[in-house]
């Protein structure tokens, strides 16, 4: 009959929860995996697999129980570890949906808005278009096969250990990056804006010129068409752009892990 010890039962169990504990925090916050159409039993067990095909992978206990307040510690440290992974890809989704919060507001949408699930929010209907097409742009190149190989590269670059605290200079990056949010929601949305501000001037100047007209009855549709014609046009930079900030953000991701290194 097979015996087995408190001792061996806390270090298999240590074995598990750990990297369990940074798996399911990359998963709640990273885009696709951590949207609220994925029901909770799918995420916990796609981190179950996950786990299972890593932890052969791992370094072998570490010899501290996860109920100690050193193994708090270390869990607390994988919870932080996880959310960056995530929250890190997850700030192109934040910068697409500013972009066409931008742009449905120039085109005069930003009455319609629709539920977001994945954001439990109100969003304009340019705003959700711009994020599923990017969510398909994202499939498409195999970022969320990306995102896996970055978090089995951060258990070689973070290795669970019971000593040394996180480096704040990965924080720090990760706060500059998330600085530059509305700068490249800008960006993706100049032309669109652009060709707005020249169509409002040119209405400004229509209605100084015949102040009878309607402008409200001729503004809106030229606005709407004219913020359609320049969005349809403009998709193909709108992709390329996108792939740009996503492997930007990827490559960023190894920079951040790299520098929260003890």
């Amino acid at each position: 009959m097979i015996s087995l010890t408190s001792a061996q039962w806390n270090e298999w169990l240590a074995l598990l929860i750990f990297p369990l504990t940074r798996i399911l925090a990359m998963v709640a916050t990273t885009p696709l995996l951590g949207d609220q159409e994925v029901p909770q039993q799918v995420r916990i067990g796609l981190a179950l697999i996950l786990t299972v095909v890593l932890v052969p992978t791992l370094p072998g206990p570490i010899g501290v129980e996860p109920a100690s307040a050193q193994g708090l510690l270390i869990l607390a440290q994988q919870i932080l570890i996880g959310a960056i992974m995530g929250f890190s890809i997850r700030l192109v989704y934040g910068a697409v949906a500013m972009t066409g919060e931008l742009s449905g507001l120039q085109m005069g949408l930003g009455f319609a808005s629709f539920y977001d699930p994945q954001n439990a929010s109100f969003q304009p209907l340019i705003a959700q278009f711009m994020g599923t097409l990017l969510s398909l742009i994202f499939l498409s190149m195999n970022g969320h096969l990306l995102v896996l190989a970055a978090l089995a590269d951060s258990f070689k670059i973070l290795p669970i250990q019971n000593s040394g605290t996180l480096q704040a200079l990965g924080l720090h990056t990760l706060l500059n990056t998330a600085g530059g949010l509305f700068a490249d929601a800008v960006q993706m949305a100049l032309p669109l804006l652009g060709a707005l501000i020249m169509t409002n001037i040119a209405l400004g100047i229509l209605t100084r010129s015949a102040p009878q007209l309607n402008l409200f009855a001729v503004g809106f549709p030229i606005t709407l068409a004219v913020g359609f014609v320049v969005l349809t046009l403009s998709f193909p930079y709108y992709v390329t752009l996108a792939e740009h900030y996503l492997h930007a953000r990827l490559n960023g991701l190894q920079q951040i892990l790299h520098q929260l290194k003890p």
